[in-house]
């Protein structure tokens, strides 16, 4: 049976209560690891060591600190098989079409990461008084408490905490419970770059503890979270003062309009963001809005990509769409195929569990058309492999049915028409628009966020601007006598 305990201080450390929990396979059911379950004074522990850590990590020249992300990704490399094992075995993605693609973006997060900081310019500011000075300088928050979760559980956590060392703050990382053994195999890459002891720290266990101490405690200065809503929100306000990265639950409309120039790439695209990683996917195609005029060449496109999937175990060779990973998930799939069905949809393809399998985590590709605009696939994030088609007739309605959603994550607006289609990226409330493309397409070194005023968070992750969020300008004058 795997072990995982904490990392505290530079060194691995049990729970002060001796508690403990299992982690299991989506897949097999089989147990993964016994984990140290961690509560309020395991995270005191981890957040007084940071404090004593950040000290130390500061004092590191950015050049420094570069080499120790290089050292993480050159760590992630060698051992990029083993810790993709570990995400197909928990977590529950196949290891061969995604896990091992998951940890190859994980290096090269730590690897953009490294060269990023060195460009992380400030500027010598102009000013009337011809005695005077002014420049600015960045400085780290401090200490940064991170949460992530079990979607993608090597290369979310890589978009925060390779920021975070970069920009000299000390880290108190809380990973989602269901995959605990994977954050043990990505620490292990960490702590080996030598980073001092107490910059780096985890402490495994329920977010209601360990991640709630990190978000109340006084000792922390920031917090980066991705997951839901729901969660996102009692984090914004029991972290109220603290600085806040917080990306969401999304539900991006893709728009096809009447005019869209729709190839067997333009579809697939669509098609594979509704169901990679199983849906669990917070920029998914989580609504496809078509002009009635396209209905049918969409519903053929996502059908032939939903038929051709090969639902399967993890360590199948031939599985192309794993298990979900955990039931609650499976029954938000459950409850909103049921809602759309008795709201008027038509399941065209799937719609229940997968059957025939060791556990009833499997889910069958989804597509359902005529799902009203009411519905709760319209409304709400469904994180599943659902493809729910809404008809629209003219931009009026398309807009009503847009508003039926808060989140504001990503979209896709897919049209030959350039000029409409900028306005429209313009107009709409997400923080990312691609146009004629997936709404999942995203690189590392671009801005990802949710829209102000919307459910899917605030600020921005990715490339020189997360660098930014976390680390605090200081301006400073001086008088030249």
């Amino acid at each position: 049976m795997n072990k995982v305990s904490h990392f505290i201080g530079g060194k691995l450390e049990e729970n002060n209560l001796g508690d403990t929990f299992f982690t299991y396979s989506p897949s097999s059911g089989e147990q993964v690891a016994e984990v140290a379950k961690g509560n309020r004074e395991d995270a005191r522990l981890a957040i007084s060591a940071a404090i004593a850590g950040k000290e130390k990590l500061v004092k590191l020249s950015v050049w420094d600190r570069s080499g120790i992300l290089r050292k993480i990704a050159d760590n992630l490399e060698r051992r990029k098989e083993e810790v993709a094992l570990a995400i197909a075995l928990e977590q529950g993605k196949p290891y061969y079409s995604e896990a091992l693609i998951e940890v190859s973006r994980a290096i090269e997060g730590f690897s953009i990461c490294s060269e990023h900081i060195k460009w992380l310019e400030t500027s010598v500011i102009p000013v009337k008084d011809p005695s005077k000075r002014v420049w600015s300088i960045r400085q780290p928050k401090g200490v940064y408490g991170v949460i992530t979760p079990w979607n993608y559980p090597v290369n979310i956590p890589v978009e925060y905490i390779a920021p975070a060392i970069a920009t000299g703050n000390a880290i108190v990382w809380n990973p989602s419970p269901t995959v605990s053994y994977t954050a043990w195999k990505l620490m292990q890459c960490i702590t080996e770059a030598d980073l001092p002891p107490g910059a780096f720290n985890m402490v495994t266990g329920p977010g209601q503890e360990v991640g709630d101490e990190v978000v109340l405690h006084k000792g922390v200065n920031g917090i980066g979270f991705t997951g839901s809503t729901r969660v996102g929100s009692m984090i914004a306000q029991r972290g109220a003062g603290k600085s806040l990265l917080l990306e969401l639950g999304g539900n991006g409309p893709t728009i096809i309009l009447e005019d869209a120039d729709l190839d067997k790439r333009a579809l697939d695209g669509i098609a594979s963001a509704c169901f990679f990683n199983a849906g669990q996917v917070c920029a998914a195609s989580g609504r496809i809005l078509v002009h009635k005029s396209r209905e049918t060449e969409v519903i053929e496109g996502l059908l032939d990509y939903a038929k051709a999937l090969t639902v399967g175990e993890s360590f199948d060779p031939k599985t192309t769409m794993g298990p979900m990973h955990q039931e609650n998930t499976c029954k938000t799939m459950d409850l909103q195929i049921q809602d759309a069905i008795e709201k008027g949809g038509e399941v065209l393809y799937g719609g229940k569990r997968a059957e025939g399998f060791k556990t009833n985590l499997f889910y069958e590709p989804t597509v359902i058309r005529n799902v009203h605009p009411d519905s709760l696939a319209n409304c709400e994030e469904t994180f599943g492999p659902l493809a729910p088609i809404v008809t629209f007739d003219d931009e009026k309605e398309l807009k009503e049915i847009i508003n039926k959603s808060r989140m504001g994550l990503t979209s896709a607006v897919f049209t030959s028409n350039m000029s409409k289609a900028i306005l429209m990226a313009e107009e709409l409330k997400t923080g990312i628009v691609n146009i004629n493309d997936r709404s999942s397409y995203w690189e590392l070194h671009i801005p990802f966020g949710g829209f102000a005023g919307q459910d899917s968070g605030q600020r921005r992750l990715g490339g020189m601007k997360v660098l930014e969020e976390m680390s605090d300008l200081k301006t400073i004058t001086m008088t030249i006598k």
